[in-house]
């Protein structure tokens, strides 16, 4: 399929959709949040008082959320892209893999953390598989380092997509949490491949 097709369906797409609008009157700057929003109200992922680091965080509505849920919060996000200021939450431009950014992050909280969250996705090519393994890979590369950060009793929330190494990622969540679920929120396009990893309590 050509980009220019993708393009145009993922701007029809975006033109009826009704978690697009509702982001739109509510202020939140995509439809992600919704997502999560139904991952939290299922598994109560926040808590008041809680820290959390959001990878991959651009455009930010995770982060919105994540300001608007928890009380007396302490946030940290961190993206490639540079994003407009949301609240109290601090922002590092980078790659969150380069140990030169997990050492701000670390040094940022001074102590280990309660939530991890990555929305995370390749830029799609059009190769439904190929985006896939992508992505999961990088869901891989954020559970290893929610390892790293999380306190004993943490969550992690990640974006998964259903393909060839799906098995890999829960391999991998189940050898470091004690709790995995797998969920594909109502708001989740039915055509996307999404799905979200939920991970509680490290092993």
């Amino acid at each position: 399929m050509k980009k220019n097709k993708i393009s145009k369906n993922w701007i029809k797409k975006q033109h009826s959709d009704i978690y697009v609008r509702k982001s739109k009157i509510e202020g939140y700057r995509s439809r992600a949040v919704y997502k999560l929003e139904e991952i939290n109200n299922k598994f109560k992922i926040f808590k008041n008082g809680a820290s959390l680091i959001d990878l991959g965080a651009a455009p930010g509505s995770w982060s919105q959320l994540a300001e608007k849920k928890i009380q007396n919060s302490k946030i940290l996000s961190i993206d490639l892209k540079e994003i407009v200021k949301i609240g109290k939450t601090e922002h590092i431009v980078g790659d969150f893999k380069d140990d030169k950014n997990k050492k701000k992050i670390k040094d940022y909280f001074g102590k280990k953390v309660d939530i991890v969250l990555s929305d995370m996705a390749v830029n799609t090519t059009g190769n439904k598989s190929l985006d896939s393994i992508h992505t999961c890979e990088l869901a891989i590369e954020a559970m290893n380092f929610s390892k790293e950060i999380l306190k004993n009793n943490g969550k992690f929330v990640s974006k998964i997509f259903m393909g060839s190494t799906f098995n890999e990622v829960l391999i991998l969540g189940r050898k470091i949490f004690k709790k995995i679920n797998v969920y594909k929120p109502p708001s989740s396009r039915k055509d996307s491949k999404e799905n979200f990893i939920i991970c509680q309590i490290l092993r």
